[in-house]
């Protein structure tokens, strides 16, 4: 056997091995919070992570992925366009960058400022389709993360349920990382409070809206603040080198 098969049949078995612990946190983590486990989705964090390694975790049973570059969507989708994936967008996304997004994802989570919401309807109007979407929320108010502002909220998303491409699904934060949890518990009790605060507004016909919220550090957490979606990538796939940096979801926005 060679060197290469070696390696990948190692990874194999630890990408395995973490999806099992990932899904017994979970399970656990909905347990002690006593919600059923059902309410809650994995999504596959995989940016940097190549195809082959992707494969062996919707194989293993995952079917949702979520991608922070469009650039890395074509490569990937090409390699792995014999297996049924839900693909949803999760970073940053540029108006330039919209139509080609759109080839690939059935939701975006990252929708935060009103520029993307027109340039998002236009081309969907162009397909004649809609899509999903989640409102980009930044409740750790750190300048170096995206989202609106929670007081923004409100009027909003009063100008997004103008465009009928934009079907609101949820809401999305990345909380405040720090190493004492119970620092980041607040950026992610606000927002499960703004989603009960839009239920109580007036005419508003936005019906069980989904969180997406908790990464690898913090996922236990999330859950217990009422997350629908947690998003990870390194307890399963491990630390990704891009460059002369080791990249990991919990250390950047």
């Amino acid at each position: 056997m060679s060197h290469y098969a070696v390696n990948f049949a190692c990874m194999k078995e630890k990408i395995i091995s973490n999806l099992r612990q990932v899904h017994q946190r979970i399970e656990d983590a909905c347990k002690m919070s006593g919600r059923q486990r059902s309410d809650v989705t994995l999504l596959l964090a995989v940016k940097t992570v190549t195809p082959d390694l992707i494969r062996i975790a919707i194989e293993a049973g995952e079917n949702l992925i979520g991608e922070n570059k469009v650039q890395e969507f074509s490569a990937k989708h090409a390699a792995l366009k014999d297996l049924t994936i839900e693909r949803h967008f999760i970073g940053h996304l540029q108006t330039n960058k919209v139509k080609e997004v759109l080839k690939y994802v059935t939701c975006i989570q990252s929708l935060d400022r009103l520029g993307l919401a027109q340039e998002l309807d236009r081309q969907l109007q162009k397909e004649n389709r809609s899509i999903d979407v989640f409102i980009q929320i930044n409740t750790s108010f750190e300048e170096s993360k995206f989202g609106i502002t929670p007081d923004q909220i409100l009027p909003f998303i009063e100008q997004i349920k103008k465009y009928e491409t934009l079907k609101i699904k949820g809401l999305m934060t990345i909380g405040l990382l720090d190493v004492e949890k119970e620092k980041m518990r607040p950026s992610l009790t606000l927002l499960r409070e703004i989603r009960d605060l839009i239920y109580t507004q007036k005419n508003n016909n936005l019906k069980d809206l989904k969180l997406s919220m908790g990464m690898s550090q913090d996922l236990e957490l999330a859950i217990e603040e009422g997350s629908n979606m947690v998003r990870i990538g390194t307890s399963i796939f491990g630390n990704r080198f891009l460059g002369k940096e080791i990249w990991n979801e919990n250390l950047i926005s």
